[in-house]
């Protein structure tokens, strides 16, 4: 990472010392006999007005007027972002598993993870002059609008299509056990369970808001728009209150993205030490852990031998380390019940936890909870978060580091995202003007792609696994990530608005998203099945969606 970003600011810096180069007035190495000659000022005066030059955002930033420069800057400047937005997710990541789910997890955790939206939106909106803060809040509703439909459009169908599989009614049969049954749009895709359905119908709710919004384009009097925003602000803010709230007392949501976070760990950590290239579990790679683990050469591992194999899977580094896992561990493999661990139980211990994170239960989370139902099971999952995060308080002062470490990722990722917003946006209006192309084309497309690519990789990679409960959290992440940056983006956006007393200028990417977002949301709410030709449907609302923008704003002139 440290590499990357050192590579990354080595051409800023030699674009800048090429950007400014110090030219001496005055040359006395050789006299031609008009040294003391007055010179007209109207030679002067035509020299300085060929003079072309360009005043960066921050005074260190490079900047320039040349058209390839500026597509130059826009590259370097979408890395950044992305980098930041990295370190964001990576520090809302540890944060979540440091504390796992309760309070945090129900409000705290989600609004981190909304920060790159909201950076862009908030310091975009309070810069410069009335005028500059109108059209750079232009653009970054733009983007907001972008990465909410890219999410929805391009990465679902992206999981669908990756994650396929055969969903056929008759494909537990034995004749289509020993033959595959041949592929088709319909016999295959992906599955997923009720409450990955449940989870879209709220994120069906955010659009509420954006449907008030379109209000302010059948009133014509200025205060009547400012009504309309300010009805919408405060819906927005009512949502995201009772959204937080909601999960404290119904925490299942929160369950689900720690099981999520917790599953991708195991991947990319644990299965990557001890497994084969085939996926299966290295037998002499356990036997070696094993031995390594086993310091007393007792042919058995204890407890505190035990602690050892996690750290050494740096599950500590995750915040994932406390006594309850370590009794939890000991539970699953000390089958025999004698308080230690034989060759034989570590190896059988092991591969479970392999077969779990290559083949998760299909059979988990299928259960659909019931609106605002305090049930028996509920209040279990309360008094069991309560006591979770009554042992984890216990075991915080072990875990500074990572806290520090968590912190400082946040820290870094969103001045990061601070700094770069205003120049990105002022470098965009710049190129697009030059180019003589729609502005909305690189906010509405190019920056969601830079910043949400490291999340699409991922989700293909979640998705490939071709499981019920790897489909179902990947669906319930995006579906929760839509949500949030639609609600902390929105409210951002609509209080500079309100505050600053800026003029409406977004109705058509409200529009958009209102459209695609809705269609979207009851596609995925209604059912469980998604076969290979939603993923088709999925990919073509994208062009789409940037067809229906371009004609409202340079056809029909919408604001």
């Amino acid at each position: 990472m440290v590499r990357a970003a050192y590579i990354l600011f080595l051409p800023l810096l030699v674009a800048f010392s090429g950007g400014s180069r110090s030219v001496p007035e005055k040359l006395n190495l050789v006299t031609d006999g008009m040294k003391n000659v007055t010179q007209s000022p109207i030679i002067g005066l035509e020299l300085s007005a060929s003079t072309v030059t360009c005043e960066p955002t921050y005074g260190f930033l490079p900047c320039t007027t040349v058209v390839w420069g500026e597509l130059f800057l826009i590259v370097v400047y979408e890395f950044l972002l992305s980098l930041g937005d990295q370190y964001v997710s990576a520090g809302s990541d540890l944060f979540f598993q440091i504390f796992g789910t309760g309070i945090f997890g129900a409000s705290l955790f989600h609004i981190l993870g909304s920060i790159p939206e909201v950076a862009m939106i908030l310091v975009t909106g309070l810069s410069g002059s009335t005028d500059t803060a109108e059209s750079m809040a232009t653009m970054s509703m733009a983007m907001l609008a972008g990465s909410a439909v890219m999410q929805l459009t391009v990465i679902w169908g992206s999981c669908v299509f990756f994650g396929n599989y055969d969903i056929s009614d008759s494909s537990t049969s034995s004749a289509l056990e020993n033959n595959k049954k041949p592929f088709s749009l319909t016999g295959y895709g992906v599955r997923t369970d009720d409450a990955t359905s449940y989870t879209a119908r709220i994120m069906i709710l955010s659009m509420i808001p954006f449907l008030i919004l379109q209000l302010a384009k059948l009133i014509n009097s200025s205060s009547g728009i400012r009504v309309v925003i300010l009805i919408s602000l405060l819906v927005t803010l009512v949502f995201l209150f009772l959204y937080c709230f909601y999960q404290v007392f119904q925490p299942w949501i929160q369950e689900r993205r720690l099981a999520y976070v917790t599953r991708k760990f195991v991947k990319n950590n644990l299965v990557a030490s001890l497994c084969t290239a085939a996926g299966e579990p290295d037998e002499s790679r356990i036997r070696e852990v094993f031995h390594e683990i086993d310091q007393n050469k007792d042919a058995s591992i204890s407890d505190s031998e035990l602690r050892a194999l996690l750290l050494g899977i740096k599950l500590e580094e995750a915040g994932l380390r406390n006594e309850d896992f370590v009794e939890k561990v000991m539970e699953d493999f000390d089958t025999s019940g004698n308080a230690q661990i034989d060759e034989t139980e570590f190896h059988r211990g092991i591969s479970k936890w392999l077969c779990e994170a290559n083949h998760p239960d299909n059979n988990q989370y299928d259960e659909r909870p019931k609106l605002f139902s305090r049930t028996a099971q509920s209040e279990e999952q309360q008094s069991l978060l309560a006591k979770k995060a009554k042992q984890q308080s216990q075991t915080a002062q072990n875990s500074w580091f990572n806290y520090f470490k968590a912190a400082f990722l946040l820290i870094i990722g969103t001045a990061v995202l601070a700094l770069l917003a205003q120049p990105v946006i002022q470098t965009i209006s710049e190129f697009s003007s030059a180019v003589n192309i729609p502005s909305f084309i690189i906010s509405y497309v190019i920056i969601p792609v830079a910043m949400s690519y490291r999340e699409t990789l991922g989700a293909i990679k979640s998705a490939r696994l071709k499981t019920k409960q790897a489909i179902s959290l990947t669906f319930s992440e995006i579906y929760n990530a839509v949500f949030m940056n639609n609600m902390m983006g929105l409210a951002m956006f609509l209080l500079l608005v309100y505050i600053r007393d800026l003029s409406w200028d977004v109705s058509a990417e409200v529009l958009v998203v209102l459209i695609i977002c809705t269609l979207m949301g009851l596609l995925t709410s209604c059912s469980t099945k998604f076969p290979i030709w939603t993923a088709i449907i999925a990919y073509l609302m994208y062009p789409i969606s940037l067809g229906l923008l371009y004609v409202l704003t340079e056809v029909l002139g919408w604001s």
